[in-house]
């Protein structure tokens, strides 16, 4: 078959299946159950991807499930790329920070409008970071602490690693946040911007240049370069306007909960299911995950 639906749920339910089977015209025989009772491989042929998958979002429009259809060929991607907050971990931190000083409206304000698109990345972020002026270092690590990793996000990077792929973690966000993530989960390499300061207090500023959505889509392009692989070969995934770049030239570009701006330009998504769907969408079995 030349190409294959992906369906997620938890649970997803054998109706759901065989009626986009049906529909589809799909035989038992070209159902294969990835994960028994949340992943399902639909293979088909004689039509379009973007069209099988709109008839079963139209057949399983009141379902929570994900779905993404694509080529065979080609699906097994070789580089990861991942942006960190609100993908790989469920905060904001800059958010947190600024709630742990008593800035919080102020700054989630900006934040925002930038992560919708509103407001230009590199502008927000000068401003955000410009409120900071006069904390002390030791908060950076008080609200490390509070880092939470996202469903399957750690499954994500061991099974693409130890499956000969390389990982990386690209953030908008601050080194001393994408350390840490960085060697729990195990990426090879983490890209992020420097906040600068006096030796114990917050300067207020950020090292330019600063790393933004066209950074992160250079990012991209150096790994690919250096490791003789091709866009196509890239999975990327984020959740708003600073992952523009770098999810719609990814081979497989995914809008992890996205916001508006990135879900509507992303060709893959995952609203409902955790970070393994995107090791699903690529046709690893349960049976192939690693933690």
């Amino acid at each position: 078959m030349d190409n294959v639906l992906t369906l997620l749920g938890t649970p997803l339910a054998e109706w759901q299946v065989s009626a986009v089977a049906e529909a589809l015209e799909i035989n038992d025989d070209q159902i294969v159950w990835l994960a028994e009772g949340q992943a399902a491989d639909l293979f088909f042929e004689h039509i379009e991807p973007e069209e099988a998958e709109a008839d079963a979002r139209r057949i399983l429009e009141d379902s929570e499930v994900d779905m993404a259809a694509q080529p065979v060929p080609g699906r097994r991607k070789r580089l990861l790329v991942a942006d960190m907050e609100s993908t790989i971990i469920e905060e904001e931190m800059l958010d947190e920070l600024a709630e742990m000083a008593g800035l919080g409206d102020a700054i989630a304000e900006i934040t925002a409008r930038s992560m919708s698109g509103e407001l230009d990345f590199e502008q927000s972020l000068k401003q955000r970071v410009a409120l900071l002026e006069g904390l002390p270092l030791s908060l950076l690590e008080e609200a490390a602490e509070l880092m939470t990793v996202n469903p399957g996000g750690r499954r994500l990077v061991q099974t693409m690693r130890q499956h000969g792929a390389y990982t990386m973690l690209v953030s908008g966000g601050f080194k001393v946040f994408t350390d840490r993530v960085h060697e729990a989960l195990g990426f090879h390499e983490s890209r992020a911007n420097d906040l600068l300061h006096s030796g114990a207090l917050l300067t207020g500023s950020v090292r330019d240049p600063v790393l933004d959505r066209n950074a992160k889509l250079t990012a991209m392009r150096e790994a690919c370069s250096e490791h003789h692989l091709q866009l196509s070969e890239a999975v990327a995934v984020g959740d708003g306007a600073n992952d523009l770049a770098m999810v719609t030239s990814a081979g497989m570009g995914v809008a992890y909960r996205g916001k508006a701006i990135l879900r509507e330009a992303a060709r893959f998504k995952l609203d409902h299911f955790d970070l393994t769907g995107l090791l699903y969408y690529q046709g690893y079995k349960a049976s192939d995950i690693r933690d």
